[in-house]
């Protein structure tokens, strides 16, 4: 047994004991016909079947899912599942950091008191997301758009690949730079999967247990051959920048004195979270500011203690930016690739950060007591960051 971080009573505080998720599919890929209600209970399932755990026995189901179709994702999912009509279920958006919010809000919630046992998570479908318009209005005809607004005009509302083309811009982030990190994103996703580090996490779905988008034979020489994607005198192209994905992942979240009585013996203990706001005109660096607010009120967290740390890659440029801005070697974060590689739905994202930190702490029996960060930039200027701690319960 080791200790439990900080200091809350192990009926208080909050510990992952399961976690699962889908392969990630490319939009119009291998999930390209599945609703999001069928990507996630298939997962959700499979959580509870590691956790050991009845349905009956949860406090509520929390999922995050931003690009549509909208109504309560969770509650569709929970019934799709089979989940009694008792168990409650509750959709949360904040975007491209929806997922990692779930997994907050159900720790949270634990640490309050409210409940002990908590399904949290995230899906999305960029394949079967709503087509969007506006009917007409005065002198405004109808007319059609992708997705909903961040920001008013008045302070700027970028798309997400001029804000990063911005992002390298301001903060010198070369291109050469950006290219380098996206080919070791993809080598490390390629190596992981060929030594079988992401088997354990991936719950079939449809039949499908392979990401679709990590790309294999990559080079130096095909990403500088890539033209700029977003600006004509712009840095990102398609090779340094996440495609568009559909997936799903859950975490199953209990009390350290629960899982203790259901028999586990190892967990990854939730120390805390924060988010925090920047100018959506720069929102790729949103998680400096939010890792900056959870060191002021955590003092006992430091980031060189790290020994992990999952930063969801939306674009290289902004991910190398926070880095530095963090003084973290950009070495250090998504061990086994990030979203360049594997991809990006937006909803789930979050929650498959957490998933790819629960198999490298927990299921690869890292120390008793390493710690580790899930880090995000949301849409709209905001970022997302939570500290765990691998635990002997």
């Amino acid at each position: 047994m080791s200790p439990l971080p900080g200091d809350l009573p192990p009926d208080h505080q909050p510990v992952i004991i399961a976690a699962q998720r889908s392969a990630i599919g490319r939009a119009g890929g291998i999930f390209a016909s599945l609703d999001v209600e069928y990507l996630a209970a298939p997962v959700m399932q499979a959580v509870l079947a590691e956790a050991q755990i009845s349905p009956n026995q949860l406090d509520d189901v929390i999922l995050g899912n931003a690009a549509g179709p909208g109504g309560n994702v969770a509650r569709l999912s929970s019934l799709h599942a089979g989940f009694p009509p008792s168990i409650p279920g509750v959709t949360v958006d904040r975007q491209c950091g929806s997922g990692l919010e779930a997994v907050m809000m159900a720790c949270h919630l634990i640490m309050a008191g409210a409940g002990t046992t908590y399904l949290a998570g995230g899906v999305e479908s960029q394949s079967r997301a709503p087509l969007r318009s506006l009917p007409a209005s005065g002198t405004l005809p109808a007319h059609s758009y992708t997705r909903a607004r961040f920001s008013p005009d008045t302070i700027g509302d970028p798309e997400m690949g001029a804000a990063a083309d911005t992002v390298a811009k301001q903060f010198n982030i070369s291109r050469t730079r950006q290219d380098a990190f996206a080919l070791r994103s993809q080598h490390r996703a390629t190596e992981a999967r060929a030594a079988g580090r992401f088997t354990a996490e991936i719950t079939p779905v449809a039949g499908q247990t392979t990401d679709e988008c990590i790309r294999e034979t990559m080079t130096v020489a095909r990403l500088a051959r890539l033209r700029p994607a977003f600006s004509k005198d712009g840095t990102v192209t398609v090779g340094n920048a996440c495609p568009l994905n559909d997936g799903a992942a859950a975490l199953l979240i209990t009390t350290a004195a629960k899982a203790r009585s259901l028999g586990h013996t190892n967990a990854l203990a939730y120390i805390g979270g924060a988010a925090a706001g920047v100018d959506p005109n720069i929102l790729g660096i949103g998680p400096v500011a939010s890792t900056q607010k959870l060191l002021k009120h955590h003092t006992d967290l430091h980031l060189a203690d790290l020994t992990h740390l999952e930063f969801n890659e939306a674009f290289a440029a902004q991910v190398l930016a926070s880095l530095d801005a963090l003084g973290i070697d950009e070495t250090l974060p998504n061990q086994d690739g990030g979203a360049i590689a594997l991809g990006h739905p937006f909803g789930a994202s979050g929650a498959i950060l957490v998933v790819r930190l629960f198999t490298q702490l927990i299921r690869q029996n890292a120390p008793a007591d390493a710690r580790a960060m899930a880090m995000i930039g949301i849409g709209g200027g905001q970022g997302l960051t939570a500290a765990f701690q691998s635990t002997r319960l």
